[in-house]
């Protein structure tokens, strides 16, 4: 559902990805390291219409992202993908139930699901609480759950345990495997996190060279 064709970007006369293609199969979750300033962020920005490439194409659905104006690339964000952040960006002056239910109204669909994705990540009762009542690790799961809430077809985590401790980047991201796997989405995971990556079914590569499927997985 996810296409790389000859994806290029350079920023400042330096080049962050040179001709990459790649094709990810639906359904799969992937994830993707490689050392700091190779491109791994901005590879999610290209893949989610935030940025364009200077030459090359991401297809999504087999539809070229550069064909859509930016009112469609908006609809297909809503719509489509789903978001899940380092740093949660769960909105402070909203109730937990209103954070999650955001996609839902953006969808224009019933905000019933946002009660109920709230119980599948463990904070069934909650909804009437605020962002600071939370802990780190329940915050990521408001944000997991707001990002799967609308059923997207395409869920993307930047570095999604970054700011937890080791037991609850663990806990988290089994509930995301279980929540990815359950909506049968496709999810690709930027992370510098070995063990992060470990819970994902493919681990690839971002080098100079492109996208290379990890050995042993690791």
């Amino acid at each position: 559902m996810l296409e790389l064709r000859e994806v290029s970007k350079s920023y400042g006369g330096r080049t962050v990805l040179a001709s990459l293609s790649h094709r990810f199969a639906a359904g799969e979750f992937v994830a993707i390291m490689g050392e700091s300033g190779v491109g791994k962020s901005t590879l999610l920005n290209l893949i989610a219409g935030l940025d364009a490439p200077d030459s090359g194409d991401v297809l999504v659905d087999g539809q070229p992202m550069s064909a859509l104006d930016d009112d469609a690339a908006t609809r297909l964000r809503r719509s489509r993908m789903g978001f899940i952040f380092q740093a949660f960006h769960v909105l402070p002056h909203l109730t937990l139930r209103q954070n999650v239910a955001l996609p839902l109204l953006l969808n224009n669909a019933s905000l019933a699901r946002a009660g109920e994705m709230l119980a599948a990540v463990g904070l069934d009762g909650r909804g009437d609480d605020f962002p600071r009542q939370l802990s780190g690790g329940e915050m990521q799961r408001v944000a997991i759950a707001r990002a799967l809430v609308h059923r997207p077809a395409l869920v993307l985590a930047d570095e999604p345990t970054g700011n937890l401790d080791p037991d609850t980047a663990h806990s988290v991201l089994e509930l995301l495997r279980a929540e990815i796997k359950a909506s049968g989405a496709s999810a690709i995971m930027v992370t510098h996190s070995h063990a992060a990556a470990a819970k994902a079914d493919k681990i690839l590569i971002l080098s100079r060279a492109g996208l290379i499927l990890s050995p042993n997985g690791l």
